[in-house]
């Protein structure tokens, strides 16, 4: 009888677990499909953000819901006019990638993600901030790079970066188109691991890598 028992308390548990796991999925998923399409205005950006908060403060143990958050929150601050509003969003978007960070550590993602975080604390004065931020920008991208070599983001980020820092600090097409082929040829390639990874960039990638070899 007390076997019995235990079965059933275990299949039950396991039923249980099943079902959290669908229904995590499903919020997960729901969501991530809104990306592309709150990129209409920041206050779209933060609301899904806040979506995604919410679904990591209830699964605790998933660090996909704080990596999206801290995304949102940082693209937020890209579009922002008035950026009296950037640091407090980019220490939220910190914030949430720290706990990302704690959950799943040496993540490719998620140091890609703090690279993006520090450059959306440079754009709020880049004349003043460049040289403290400089150092974080491309210390995270380096570290993802070596984290996931297979990885096409960070690849995609340094390109970036490079072809909109002036030739004088080593930047421009010329340097950048390298590094956004070495892009290219990841995101042919690359295959996230669910498709509730990240897998953006490879459009963006494209557009930018052309506009160099105009």
């Amino acid at each position: 009888m007390k076997k019995l028992l235990l079965v059933s308390a275990m299949l039950i548990t396991a039923i249980s677990l099943h079902a959290q796991s669908d229904k995590y999925s499903a919020a997960m998923k729901k969501n991530i499909a809104a990306i592309d399409s709150s990129f209409k205005n920041p206050a779209n950006l933060i609301s899904l953000a806040n979506t995604f908060e919410r679904i990591g403060l209830a699964e605790k143990n998933q660090w996909l819901p704080f990596y999206y958050a801290s995304f949102l929150q940082i693209n937020s601050v890209f579009m922002l006019q008035d950026k009296s509003m950037a640091d407090a969003l980019s220490d939220k978007a910190d914030m949430l990638a720290n706990k990302a960070d704690s959950i799943s550590p040496e993540n490719s993602e998620i140091s890609t993600l703090k690279s993006m975080i520090a450059t959306g604390r440079m754009t709020v004065d880049p004349q003043n901030r460049y040289m403290q931020y400089v150092g974080v920008i491309n210390g995270e991208v380096e570290k993802a790079m070596k984290q996931d070599p297979t990885n096409p983001r960070p690849y995609y980020l340094k390109g970036q970066n490079l072809k909109y820092t002036p030739e004088a600090f080593g930047g421009g097409c010329k340097t950048a188109t390298e590094v956004l082929e070495q892009a290219a040829t990841r995101f042919e390639t690359f295959k996230a691991a669910s498709e509730l990874h990240p897998d953006w960039g490879k459009e963006r990638n494209k557009i930018i890598l052309a506009e160099c070899k105009k």
